[in-house]
């Protein structure tokens, strides 16, 4: 089942989020969020009008999409750029891939025309996931992010909306 994000669902969303900062390469940054900067990230969003869902697998948060504007300048106001996150023990479960419908039929619904998907490059699951559903590989930038003494490049994904 997919729901709007409550805050009793935070510390799910939480562990998602902090799990993907410690241990991959999908959020470039290096230091984990705490539950009070989650709620601000969630009242945030509740206050723009932007829905934060989540995917209840037997009553636990599985995973949890969002978007957020591409860039703050008024020209892009119809372009969004969108993230999904799923638990590791819900991996290739179709999670991502119901989350992701959810958060495309919102936009549509809302009259925007281009998503984004910014994608660690060596993250195949996530390339793939967004091939399936009519996204195009736009181009890569190269060493653009630096985590776990690597260099990161980061592939961009879109799709225009109908």
């Amino acid at each position: 089942m997919i729901r709007e994000a409550t805050v009793q669902d935070l510390p799910a969303i939480l562990e998602i989020y902090n799990h993907a900062i410690r241990e991959t390469t999908a959020v470039y940054t290096y230091d984990e969020v705490t539950l009070s900067e989650r709620q601000q990230w969630l009242e945030s969003k509740q206050k723009e009008g932007i829905p934060v869902y989540v995917y209840l697998q037997h009553d636990k948060v599985a995973g949890f999409a969002t978007y957020g504007a591409f860039r703050n300048w008024p020209a892009y106001q119809y372009t969004v750029e969108h993230s999904v996150y799923v638990h590791p023990e819900y991996h290739r479960k179709g999670i991502a891939s119901r989350l992701l419908e959810q958060v495309e039929y919102t936009l549509t619904e809302h009259g925007y025309q281009t998503v984004v998907a910014g994608i660690d490059d060596s993250n195949s699951g996530s390339k793939l996931l967004h091939e399936k559903h009519g996204f195009e590989h736009i181009g890569t930038l190269k060493k653009v992010g630096y985590k776990f003494d690597q260099w990161l490049d980061l592939a961009f994904y879109q799709k225009q909306l109908k």
